[in-house]
Formats: C-alpha cells, structure tokens, sequence
C-alpha cells in the first residue's frame, strides 16, 4: 500500500497508461501500414514482387498488430494492479479511474478484429 496520500500519484500512473496507450495504437497502424505494404508493391510492379515477400509483409505486419494489442492489455492489467496498492486518500473524490484501462481494453479487442480481418482478407 502506498502511504503518500497523494493523488499525484495516480495521475502519474495513469499518464504512463495512457503513454502504453498511445505505444499500442502506434504499434498497431504500423503494423497495418506494414501489412498494406505487400498489396502495394504488388499493385505497382506485379512482375517483380515474389510471393514470398507478401507472406512477409503480411507476416511483419500481423506481428506489429499483435504486439500493439498485447501492449494494450498488458498495460492495462499494469495499471490496474496498481490501483489495488493506493490507498482512498490518493484517489480524488469523484474521479473515474477505470476509463483508461477501459479504452486499452478495447484498442486491444479491435486490433484483435483487425487481426482477424487481416488473416481473413488473406485467404
């Protein structure tokens, strides 16, 4: 348990989720912006592109998403471990603390649907 009885505390953790949180979204648009890479170069010069390079666009890019989503759970599951060792007085009356983690949570279910989607759109 925490014994600074500071809410500073909590903006602080919160503002390194929110940091994750910003990571996985970056993590996860490379990923797809990787993934989308393989399509172009095959629409520019369809005579030069082997299909071995699509299978590892596809591939890099399907790790990135994965990555980005997993950074967003694991961050959130950080952050809530945390908040379980404040104490009452570091919360501020009022104040929702779950919405952070809320937001993370869903990044992650829809790069999982991205995924999806991806491997899907593959086939």
């Amino acid at each position: 348990m925490s014994e600074l009885k500071d809410p500073r505390v909590l903006f602080a953790a919160e503002r390194t989720l929110l940091a994750w949180n910003r990571t996985s979204l970056a993590l996860i648009a490379f990923g797809f912006l990787v993934e989308r890479t393989g399509l172009l170069m095959n629409v520019l010069a369809p005579d030069h592109v082997h299909a071995s390079a699509m299978a590892l666009t596809f591939w890099l890019g399907f790790a990135f998403v994965f990555l980005g989503a997993a950074s967003a759970i694991y961050s959130s599951r950080q952050y809530a471990v945390l908040l379980k060792t404040l104490n009452p007085d570091e919360f501020p009356e009022g104040y929702g603390t779950r919405w952070g983690m809320l937001v993370n949570v869903a990044v992650a279910i829809l790069a999982l649907g991205l995924i999806a989607v991806l491997y899907v759109g593959r086939t």
